[in-house]
C-alpha cells in the first residue's frame, strides 16, 4: 500500500540565517528612534529660544499718503478759509487724510482730518471744522477741561490732556467760527511745531498740488 502521507514542511525557522551582533551595535539599532526624537526635541527648543529672544516690533507701519487732492478740494470748496501745514520737516510723515461734509451743500459742518507720524514716532493730527466749537473741540481733544495755555508764534492755544488715552491737544477757535485742533500722543512741543506750521490757504487754486511733508528751514 502506497504511503500517501504528505512530506513534512521544512523547518523555516531553522533555515533562517542568524546574524550575531555585538551589544554596542544592538543598542544603537534598538535605540535609534529614541535618539532621533531627542535630537528633534533639542532642535525645537533651540528654535523656540531664538524666537523668544529675537526683538520684534508690534507697531504697524502706516503708508505715507499724498493729501494734495483733499487740500485742493477744501481750499476751493470749504465754506471757510482752510489752514494747512507748510514747511514741516521731512520726518513729519502724513499717514491719513479725510474730508467730511463737503458735498452736503451747507447742510452739515465741513471738517478735515490730517494725520502724521512725528519725528519721535508718535501720532499727531490736525483737525479743523466749522462745527460749533463747544461741541467740536471737546470731541477732538477727548476732554472738556483745559489745563492751561501755550504760546505758538505769538498766538495763544488752549491746552488739553486726557490721561487714559495719552492724548495731548492744543486748540483755538478763530473769529469766523473755524476751530483748529492739533492732537495726539505727540508731546506738546511737537504739537506746537505742527500748530506753528499752519497757514491760511488761498481759494481758486487751479491745480491740485502734491502735498507731503517738506523740509523746513
Amino acid at each position: 500500500m502506497t504511503d500517501k502521507t504528505p512530506p513534512s514542511a521544512p523547518d523555516t525557522a531553522a533555515a533562517r540565517p542568524v546574524i550575531e551582533v555585538s551589544p554596542g551595535v544592538h543598542k544603537r539599532l534598538t535605540t535609534g528612534l529614541g535618539g532621533f526624537a531627542m535630537a528633534m526635541g533639542a532642535c525645537l527648543l533651540l528654535v523656540l529660544a531664538i524666537y523668544v529672544i529675537t526683538p520684534r516690533s508690534n507697531k504697524e507701519v502706516l503708508p505715507t499718503v499724498d493729501y494734495g487732492s483733499q487740500l485742493w478740494a477744501m481750499r476751493n470748496d470749504a465754506p471757510f478759509t482752510v489752514y494747512a501745514p507748510e514747511g514741516l520737516p521731512a520726518r513729519w510723515r502724513p499717514t491719513s487724510s479725510r474730508v467730511n461734509g463737503l458735498d452736503s451743500g451747507g447742510d452739515e459742518p465741513v471738517s478735515w482730518h490730517l494725520g502724521f507720524v512725528t519725528p519721535s514716532d508718535e501720532y499727531a493730527a490736525l483737525e479743523q471744522s466749522n462745527e460749533k466749537a463747544p461741541e467740536y473741540v471737546p470731541r477732538m481733544t477727548n476732554s472738556s477741561k483745559p489745563v492751561g495755555t501755550q504760546q505758538v508764534n505769538g498766538v495763544t492755544w488752549t491746552k488739553y490732556y486726557r490721561k487714559d488715552k495719552k492724548a495731548n491737544s492744543l486748540a483755538r477757535t478763530l473769529p469766523d467760527g473755524l476751530s483748529l485742533v492739533v492732537t495726539g500722543t505727540a508731546s506738546y512741543q511737537e504739537l506746537a511745531v505742527l500748530a506753528g506750521s499752519l497757514q491760511p490757504q488761498k481759494k481758486n487754486a487751479s491745480v491740485a498740488p502734491s502735498a507731503t511733508a517738506t523740509p523746513g528751514s
